[in-house]
């Protein structure tokens, strides 16, 4: 009988261990995603917005079936990216509204992490924003703004703020976070360069004025910034480069850099060539640091596990997207999610 109740007790200890890292310490670990979840709509058409391809009745028949999907997909995606624990903080692009968040946060695969969110509408005309999840368990919030984009030389074009939170991470860092998704390439590159080396330009006015106040602020940025890494935007204007000697507290670090320019990956895949227009960028305080929370050079990620890919003609496996055009794919997104963790010893 002793015997039974060993072996119950040992099966037991094994199968709920089982998938985790035993050596992980989640009071010393903090885990940063952030992911483009192509076009999260909800099913009603706002006449404010031109959000009616995403409806019951469009040439897509977006159906509460077919959102329901996707926010599953979506969920598991983000409970899958770190085995020993759900992330504590996740920035989200390409999201309609505060009623998709909340459809988010409910799904299985995301109560335990006691999610709350932070979210401002922007003027994009589409009606898509940036929004940001966060356990609260974990991170104290305690302010936001929306910084927004107007473009002095296309005073018609409107686009997505940039939106700031301040918080604090597991009662010790106070955390500064730039979440971004910057104008996109529609009419070509070189034609669209312009506008995300303006945004380039505000972001890093704001990042300076933090700066200014505290040398050693912690501060990330994240997102869609539909440029590359070694783009004048990124890595020119807004100073976010791989530069490893030399540096001052003004030099950003981009954590994915390396992956598009040594390691030839990226987040999205078009016209049969990857892109890193998803970009992890983090002030120099925030590298090797002994005293709290850190990361080193190596520390970006992509998450991209088969399940999440489709495998092209050419043996690629490429993001599994939702759409194309108007056709139902029924995938997870078009982008990759990227994240890293920060550790404290």
């Amino acid at each position: 009988m002793k015997k039974n109740i060993f072996l119950i007790i040992f099966l037991l200890t094994y199968f709920l261990s089982f998938g985790q890292d035993t050596k992980y310490d989640k009071n010393k670990n903090f885990t940063i995603v952030s992911y483009n979840v192509e076009n999260l709509f909800d099913i009603y058409d706002d006449f404010e917005k031109k959000d009616d391809e995403f409806s019951p009745t469009s040439k897509k028949q977006w159906t509460e079936e077919r959102f329901n999907e996707k926010i599953n997909k979506i969920s598991k995606v983000l409970f899958s990216i770190n085995k020993n624990e759900l992330p504590e903080i996740i920035g989200l692009y390409e999201i309609e509204n505060d009623y998709v968040l909340k459809a988010l946060i409910k799904e299985k695969n995301l109560t335990k992490g006691n999610y709350n969110f932070v979210h401002e509408e922007s003027p994009d005309f589409r009606g898509i924003d940036v929004a940001l999840l966060f356990r609260a368990d974990e991170f104290k919030y305690l302010s936001h703004k929306k910084i927004p984009i107007n473009f002095p030389f296309a005073k018609n074009t409107k686009t997505r703020d940039i939106l700031y939170i301040k918080g604090i991470a597991s009662n010790t860092d106070t955390l500064h976070i730039f979440l971004n998704h910057w104008s996109s390439r529609r009419g070509g590159q070189i034609k669209s360069e312009a506008k995300r080396i303006f945004t380039a330009k505000l972001l890093r006015e704001h990042v300076d004025s933090l700066q200014k106040i505290n040398n050693n602020a912690k501060i990330i940025i994240m997102g869609d910034f539909n440029d590359e890494p070694t783009n004048i935007s990124i890595n020119s204007e807004l100073n976010a480069n791989n530069k490893r000697k030399n540096t001052t507290y003004k030099d950003l670090y981009n954590l994915l850099y390396d992956k598009e320019n040594i390691e030839d990956k990226g987040t999205l895949y078009y016209k049969k060539n990857w892109n890193m227009l998803d970009n992890l960028i983090v002030t120099q305080s925030l590298l090797n640091n002994k005293e709290s929370y850190s990361l080193n050079y190596n520390s970006g990620k992509i998450f991209h596990p088969e399940w999440i890919c489709y495998k092209d003609k050419s043996g690629n496996f490429v993001p599994n997207r939702t759409y194309g055009g108007d056709n139902y794919y029924g995938g997870f997104s078009d982008h990759f999610p990227v994240y890293f963790i920060l550790t404290r010893k």
